[in-house]
Formats: C-alpha cells, sequence, structure tokens
C-alpha cells in the first residue's frame, strides 16, 4: 500500500455548522496525522470541506492514493461517495468518538451508504486525547495502512434462529394484513441530507408488502393555507391541555413564539390532510433542505403523529420517519402492528445514534434525534402529551423558528430496528434488545448539554458490545419501540423476505 494517504475532510452543505466544527476537524486530522507519521506514512490534506458532490468528485475522483475521511459534525454522503464510488483505493472512515457534534452520526450513515453502493470501507475511531497513546487504535490504523482494510469480529451478530410458536403465529397474522392490504407510506418528498441509504424505491418495498405514493412537500405550502384558525385553535389548545411544554422565548430563542408553534400545529394539520386524501398508513417527510427557509421544522408535527394523544387523531399513533428516511419507516411501521397486533401500545421512536459512554459498568448510547420521538417514551400514558418540551430548534441548523419534540425517555425493556440494503441488492433487517436506562440527573444533564439539549433523549443499552455498533451497524438512525417483540419482527421480517441479523452476546 502506499506510502502516501490522502486525508480529506467531508462536510455539511450548511455554511454554520462547518464553522462550528472547524476546530475540531483541525484537532481531529492533526492527531491523526501525528499518528501515520508514527507509522512511517505521510499524511497530506485535502483543502477545505467537501460541500457538495461536485466537489467531492472534483477533490477525490483524481486521488489514487489511499484515503481517510474525518468525521466529526454531520456530514451528507454524497460529500464521500460520489468521489470515491467505482474506486478501489483503500477508503477509512475515522472519527472522534464525541457527542459535541454529530460526527459518529455522519460515519455511520457514510459507512451505510458506501455499503449499499458496493464499494469497501474501513472504520476506526478513538476517544483518545492523544491518539497515538490509544494502543488498540493504533494497532487498527496500523492494520489498515498495512492491508487497507481493518477487520472486526461480529461474533455479537447472529442469525435469526428460532423463534416461539407464539411469535410466529402472531407475526403470521399480521403478515396476513399486510397481504390483504399492501401498507402505502406517503412520501413528502425524497431523502434528506444526503442519506443514500434511507431511500429504497417500488422495486425493493414492493416485495415486502409496502407502496409509495410521492407527493412535492412543496404541496404543504399550498394546502397550509386552507387549514383554518378554527382548527388551528383547536389543536393548539388539544396540544397545551394535553401537558405539552412550550419553552418560548428563552434566552438564544426570542423569535420562538406562540405564533411558531401555531404554525407548526398548522403543518400537522396539513399533513393530517394529505394522509387521509391518500389513505396512506405512514409517513415519510423530507422537510430538509427544502422546506428549511419557507416553513418552521416539522419536528412538532413529526413527534405529534409519532404519539397516541394527538389532535383529530383516533388514538392510534401514524408511523413518520424524519428525514423520509424508508430504512427506519418500514421497521417501525412493521413494529407498530406487532405491538398492536400483542395488545401493547404503538408507539415507536425515531432516533439517530449519537454518541455513548460508560455509566454503572455499562456503555450506554445516547440515543437523540431532533424531534420525531413519539410522547409515550416520555410518559408511558396514550393519553397524555405531558413531558413533552418544545424548545426552539437551533438557529445555526434551522432559520425559520419553530420547536422540537423533546423530553427524556422513562426506563424499560426495549427492542430496536433497522432496515438497510447490502451491496448484492438484497434488504436486511437488523434486530436487537436492550434497555432504555434513568440516569442520575447529574450525568443525563452532562450527557444531554454535551449533545444537543433541545432534542429527545434516550440513554440506552442495546444489548451488544459497542464495538459491535461502531463497526457493523449500517444506518445512522434507529427505530425503537418498548417491550419484547424481538421474536415477532424476526419471524415477520423473514416472512417478509428480509435477511436477518440479531445483533446480541
Amino acid at each position: 500500500m502506499s506510502r502516501k494517504v490522502a486525508i480529506f475532510w467531508p462536510g455539511d452543505y450548511r455554511t454554520r455548522p462547518n464553522e462550528w466544527a472547524r476546530d475540531q476537524s483541525r484537532e481531529t486530522t492533526d492527531q491523526l496525522i501525528a499518528a501515520l507519521k508514527k507509522l512511517g506514512r505521510s499524511p497530506y490534506l485535502v483543502e477545505g470541506y467537501l460541500t457538495r458532490p461536485d466537489e467531492s468528485i472534483a477533490k477525490l475522483g483524481p486521488i489514487d492514493d489511499p484515503m481517510i475521511g474525518v468525521f466529526v459534525h454531520w456530514t451528507y454522503a454524497p460529500h464521500t461517495v460520489d468521489g470515491v464510488v467505482g474506486k478501489d483505493n483503500p477508503l477509512l472512515l475515522a472519527s472522534n468518538f464525541s457527542g459535541t457534534w454529530p460526527g459518529l452520526v455522519a460515519l455511520l450513515n457514510t459507512g451505510a451508504s458506501l455499503e449499499s453502493v458496493g464499494r469497501e470501507a474501513s472504520r476506526v475511531w478513538t476517544a483518545a486525547e492523544d491518539w497515538t497513546a490509544d494502543a488498540s487504535f493504533m494497532e487498527r490504523l496500523d492494520e489498515w495502512c498495512s492491508t487497507g482494510r481493518i477487520h472486526y469480529g461480529d461474533s455479537a451478530i447472529q442469525g435469526a434462529g428460532v423463534v416461539s410458536k407464539e411469535a410466529a403465529r402472531l407475526a403470521a397474522g399480521v403478515l396476513d394484513d399486510i397481504r390483504r392490504r399492501r401498507i402505502l407510506a406517503l412520501m413528502l418528498g425524497d431523502t434528506s441530507m444526503g442519506m443514500i441509504n434511507g431511500y429504497f424505491g417500488p422495486r425493493l418495498l414492493y416485495p415486502i408488502g409496502f407502496a409509495e405514493h410521492k407527493v412535492d412537500q412543496a404541496w404543504l405550502i399550498d394546502r397550509m393555507r386552507s387549514v383554518s384558525d378554527a382548527r388551528v385553535d383547536d389543536a393548539f389548545r388539544f396540544v397545551q391541555d394535553r401537558g405539552v411544554t412550550f419553552h418560548w422565548r428563552e434566552a438564544d430563542a426570542e423569535d420562538f413564539t406562540p405564533e411558531s408553534s401555531r404554525e407548526q400545529v398548522r403543518e400537522y394539520l396539513a399533513v393530517l390532510d394529505l394522509l387521509a386524501e391518500f389513505r396512506a398508513d405512514c409517513l415519510g417527510w423530507q422537510y430538509q433542505l427544502g422546506l428549511l427557509n419557507l416553513l418552521a421544522p416539522s419536528d412538532f408535527a413529526e413527534g405529534l403523529l409519532n404519539s397516541h394523544a394527538r389532535p383529530e387523531g383516533n388514538g392510534e399513533v401514524v408511523i413518520t420517519s424524519t428525514e423520509a428516511d424508508q430504512g427506519n419507516l418500514v421497521p417501525m411501521e412493521l413494529m407498530k402492528r406487532v405491538l398492536q397486533a400483542k395488545g401493547l401500545p404503538a408507539a415507536v421512536m425515531f432516533h439517530d445514534v449519537r454518541w455513548g459512554a460508560r455509566h454503572d459498568g455499562h456503555f450506554l448510547w445516547v440515543l437523540l434525534n431532533s424531534g420525531s420521538c413519539g410522547a409515550y417514551a416520555f410518559n408511558h400514558d396514550v393519553a397524555s402529551l405531558t413531558g413533552v418540551h418544545s424548545y426552539r430548534q437551533p438557529a445555526g441548523y434551522f432559520p425559520v423558528p419553530g420547536g422540537t419534540f423533546a423530553g427524556e425517555s422513562l426506563p424499560g425493556t426495549i427492542t430496536w430496528a433497522r432496515s438497510w440494503l447490502d451491496r448484492s441488492g438484497r434488504l436486511v433487517m437488523d434486530l436487537g434488545q436492550g434497555e432504555s436506562v434513568a440516569l442520575p440527573e447529574d450525568v443525563r444533564e452532562a450527557w444531554w448539554r454535551g449533545t444537543t439539549r433541545q432534542w429527545p433523549f434516550m440513554a440506552a443499552d442495546l444489548g451488544c458490545p459497542m464495538e459491535t455498533i461502531m463497526a457493523h451497524y449500517m444506518s445512522n438512525h434507529v427505530a425503537v419501540a418498548y417491550g419484547d417483540i424481538l421474536g415477532e419482527m424476526t419471524a415477520l421480517s423473514q416472512s417478509l423476505g428480509f435477511r436477518v441479523r440479531v445483533f446480541g452476546d
């Protein structure tokens, strides 16, 4: 393998997030350069963030040396993938293990996106202050420098295995329902912010019992005009009466007002009308970046849809996948149906795998996404929105003021899932079981404020080693439900034709 190694910075399309993360990008790159030089390599930096696909093509396409992408904040997968696809030079995705910015989220999304297009890549990370002093990291970096790839054990990933007769029977009933009426997903726009791994399309959806109907999300701008003020008044009163706490006009949120939240409620009602018009079962909602400068953030509406207690509702959730991510939408809808068949509350939470740390002898992940987590996670009460807090979305990401749908997730047994596309073109369902954990207040606040305090929070033991997730998990997103539905989801996924992987030690 060549002694020369190219280091590049995948970036966000938006300027401010890149600027926020620039110091960490420089610090991480300096650490990486020192580590490579210690191993006798000659690293060089591709100047500047890659903020568009054309920049990735222009700057990475001509490079035949081994390459390392540095991930310390959110980056769009095409800002790596489009410049390296079709090439076979060794590629490494490297990150500082930090929750300050969503660098680990970007690494997981990019790794999954590369896998879906058949491009080999390895992953490496460290939380050490001095990377050269982390023996495990240095061994892995040396392995990549010597062989062009890093091998991680996969003993904590199993095949589907045997499920109980009761789980198989219940899954068969859910399957019969799907065969009687195909699941229709209303897609408001396409996948957002470079999530190559998040779109399946009709050719993959049809065999697993789903169909999609795409609606240009620009329709929302017009449809919101037809939502009467009286409906908005009633819905706004409903969410306040059911317990939502709005954090209007707080520090750094002076422009977040009751009118901002009313417009988010209007947005919710317009989406309800679209769902009713097309008789859709579930929803994928792009929002970013197309509506970013035109409408208030979609997160409050998404949180309401994923809640049992919602305006003009029937007591059931409408599974809603943020960023129009079908890789989460599919398992979320299947989990909802399994939960309903078992007589359990059918809320399914949408999260990023943001960061993690050890607490009380266990490694816990911080699951954190901007707002598609339903209220049930915060109160375990299908009739209430108590525990929901709406903070202004950070202005650097969301220029139009609007609130989140946030809270602290309660402890309990969880089942988690994610579907993804492997390089052979087959859909895979990853499944696992774990626990949502209640942290001491000081630990919880330190972890929450060390990530994004305005977003819904879950501290979770995913039931497998941290390294297994970092090395083998194929997404930045995860679907989480309270309760044990692992056997039923295994049986249902197999019956629908997924290749199943079960994570657990």
